[in-house]
């Protein structure tokens, strides 16, 4: 069969969609040994779903999926009414999370081994040209040995497990991190949290959480009762280290918020009355 032009040969995957119910988070990580794989097989839209299309993906079944989703059909439904639909059926493979947190995978007939998946509650994990059926395994023993941390982490946790149980067959190129929570982007204007991409890389997941860890100091949430009183000493303190890095204002609170600003800290900043910990360890950082 030749490839259409919604198809993606997007070989040597696996993929892991997941969800937090509890704080309404529903994400995709992937791994593969194809260029850029992060612009083809993670798709997620808040408080609908996600899904992930590899093998020889056909792209339409991320828009398609995730309007199944929001119409309320379950995971299990979004497998069969994607597949049953499409003639290339046998050469694709699919993991989706619906709203309520049911998963489900599709593993063609004709996908390369080793290929196949493996569900749970509030996650679907799957690849295919892999080493064994340990790299699935993985994924999902690093998902569900991570329960309680933030999502973006158990994702990673998944991936870089897989990885150690042997990953792909074909080797590492390219991953990818994607989640989604209502207005919980930047500015709170876009439900996109997290959106990283490792297009060509030696190691993908390892420089993968290298930039989630610094995606969580610009952009995670400390909880504001952790914040910490800005008291005189502290503010005198605040005021010595900014001088030092070249900030001196007649007002402190301007001298901060030109640090804040250069340093893309602006999500964790209100004020100088209370500040993140997080801020003031990096303002702190030598």
């Amino acid at each position: 069969m030749g490839k259409g032009r919604h198809e993606h040969p997007v070989v040597a995957t696996y993929s892991l969609v997941a969800c937090d119910l509890e704080n309404g988070e529903w994400g995709v990580g992937v791994q593969s040994k194809f260029l850029a794989v992060g612009s083809v097989v993670p798709w997620a839209e808040a408080g609908v779903g996600a899904l992930a299309t590899q093998a020889l993906a056909n792209v339409r079944y991320g828009p398609d999926g995730l309007a199944l989703l929001r119409d309320g059909a379950s995971a299990d439904k979004v497998v069969a009414r994607l597949t049953e639909a499409d003639d290339g059926r046998d050469d694709r493979q699919l993991g989706v999370v619906d709203r309520e947190g049911r998963g489900a995978t599709f593993t063609g007939s004709a996908c390369l081994d080793w290929a196949g998946g493996r569900t749970g509650p509030g996650y679907a994990a799957q690849g295919n040209i892999l080493v064994s059926e340990e790299t699935v395994a993985g994924l999902e023993r690093g998902f569900q040995a991570s329960s309680g941390r933030p999502l973006a982490e158990r994702l990673l946790e998944g991936l870089a497990a897989a990885q150690l149980a042997g990953g792909d067959r074909r080797g590492q190129q390219a991953a990818a991190l994607l989640v989604v929570r209502e207005s919980g982007g930047y500015g709170r204007m876009t439900d996109v949290a997290v959106d990283l991409r490792v297009d060509d890389h030696p190691e993908p997941v390892a420089e993968l959480r290298r930039l989630w860890e610094i995606h969580d100091v610009l952009f995670g949430r400390t909880p504001e009762e952790d914040w910490v009183a800005v008291d005189e000493t502290l503010r005198e303190e605040i005021r010595a280290r900014l001088a030092a890095r070249g900030y001196v204002d007649e007002s402190l609170e301007r001298a901060f918020d030109a640090w804040i600003g250069t340093e893309n800290l602006e999500e964790r900043a209100k004020g100088l009355d209370r500040v993140d910990p997080v801020v003031l360890a990096e303002l702190r950082r030598d």
